[in-house]
């Protein structure tokens, strides 16, 4: 009699595709500051470098939905992989070889950013195509690695730079590629699930006319943008309208906010099969809607800050939950379903930024809303800019109830 294959082996090589997501998109910016200084690389052209890692993730994902069916979730997980270990030693070796280091880092972002993106599209599903009950407090706990690799890539790089040197900062990526080296023979040979018959999949045509899977796109898009306004902004905003210094900004800021983001997905993952995911999903929104709150209008630092840290803990179901809520309605989407989300959360991790930022601009130029405050100029520009991003979580806990609503109403036609 066969033995059933042991699921475990491929639960672990995916936890470690995520870690190797949270070094890929969280190391090259641990580096900007070596770059300036080395190679003479100016704000526009890192600008150009953080553009250059979302498009290819977002190009990649687009890609991955039409192809990654046709090649195996095999073959895509170990290409992932290889892609991502030849990008971090890219990343070290090309910048010092070639004539002009900025065209290294360029094919190094791109070769990352390729292989992060297919690691986004297929973990997921192959986690969720895994036999077990508790589908998502499983997601959730798989998307917390995302976050504590982001944390152990930012401490042990910041301590390895302390101990090696900046002269010696290309060392670091080299070492860092032994990880995707390692998980690549892992998915050689873990066991998957078969792939589901094409003509049992759940067709993008019958997603895309479906309210509930238009309601996740929203969810998604929503998640992204809440998660990376506050990441993003949280160290500007720290030194900039709170007064702190840079060193205190950075830890209380973006490193405690994946902390606490990764403990909630952790936290979910252990004990979510006993917590009902949509009523935890609006709870953790509307704790999102007071931190952004208590973030802009604290007037105390330390308050502002740790409402800051806080939104790392309530953003961190948005992205699980809005996976697992729709994969509960359509068990057989398949990885089309995760990489159409997917997209949509990459573009939200885009625009949440982006959307703060030109709003904080355009209020930073409205001499009237400038003369009606006492603050500075550039303290209540950013203020405004982080109060206008309550926009994204109130908008996913309206999702989640209407998602809810049109369920019933499909169950009960269906009935």
């Amino acid at each position: 009699m066969a033995q059933a294959p042991n699921f475990k082996k491929t639960i672990f090589a995916c936890y470690r595709g995520y870690i190797t997501q949270g070094i890929v998109n969280n190391l090259s910016p641990l580096f900007f500051v070596i770059f300036q200084d080395h190679f003479g690389i100016d704000y526009m052209l890192i600008s150009a470098l953080i553009l250059c890692n979302f498009v290819t993730q977002v190009v990649t994902d687009i890609l991955a939905v039409r192809y990654v069916d046709r090649i195996g979730m095999r073959r895509a997980a170990v290409l992932a992989h290889v892609l991502a270990f030849t990008g971090l030693a890219m990343q070290g070796i090309l910048p010092n070889i070639l004539p002009a280091p900025y065209i290294g880092l360029v094919i190094a972002t791109i070769v990352n950013g390729v292989g992060g993106g297919l690691i986004e599209v297929i973990i997921s599903p192959i986690v969720d195509s895994c036999p077990g009950e508790a589908k998502a407090s499983a997601m959730s706990l798989l998307h917390s690695f995302y976050c504590w690799g982001q944390v152990g890539v930012v401490l042990i790089t910041t301590l390895l730079l302390r101990v090696i040197g900046e002269d010696l900062w290309y060392v670091i990526p080299i070492l860092w590629s032994l990880l995707p080296f390692y998980n690549l023979f892992s998915f050689l040979k873990v066991p998957l699930m078969p792939a589901i018959p094409e003509d049992e999949k759940t067709p993008l045509r019958t997603l895309f006319t479906s309210k509930i899977f238009i309601v996740a796109m929203v969810l998604m898009l929503c998640a992204g943008a809440s998660e990376l306004a506050m990441c993003q902004w949280s160290s500007l905003f720290a030194e900039r309208a709170l007064g702190v210094t840079k060193v205190v900004g950075d830890l209380m800021g973006p490193c405690l906010f994946a902390v606490l983001m990764g403990i909630g997905r952790t936290i979910f993952g252990i004990w979510g099969e006993k917590i009902n995911l949509a009523w935890a999903l609006m709870g953790t929104a509307a704790l999102c809607v007071l931190c952004y709150l208590g973030t802009a209008l604290f007037e105390s630092p330390i308050l502002a800050l740790i409402s800051c840290a806080l939104c790392g803990l309530s953003v961190s179901l948005m992205w699980p939950g809005t996976f697992s809520l729709t994969s509960a309605v359509y068990p057989k989407g398949g990885t089309a379903m995760f990489g159409t989300l997917a997209i949509l959360g990459d573009i939200g991790c885009a625009a949440g930024p982006a959307l703060m930022g030109a709003v904080s601009t355009a209020v930073s130029q409205n001499s009237k809303v400038l003369a009606l405050s006492s603050m500075q100029p550039e303290q209540l520009s950013l203020k405004v800019g982080m109060l206008f991003c309550i926009l994204f979580p109130l908008l996913i806990v309206l999702g989640v109830a209407l998602m809810a609503r049109f369920k019933k109403t499909e169950d009960a036609k269906n009935a």
